[in-house]
């Protein structure tokens, strides 16, 4: 137990560090979801078909 009390502040910060970056790449999918659904209605709207009316945001 004694070699634990040490490491906890060092645990601490390392999860806390994690949700940072789990947070970051979700909003890197998001950005790069909503540029995937642009570039398609564009290529849709190039050829002559309507493109899809995605949802609004959340």
């Amino acid at each position: 137990m004694r070699r634990f009390i040490p490491l906890a502040p060092i645990l601490a910060v390392m999860a806390l560090s994690a949700c940072e970056t789990m947070q970051g790449a979700g909003r890197d999918m998001q950005t790069a979801g909503a540029l995937l659904t642009d570039q398609a209605a564009n290529s849709q709207t190039q050829i002559g078909q309507q493109p899809y009316a995605s949802p609004p945001p959340y």
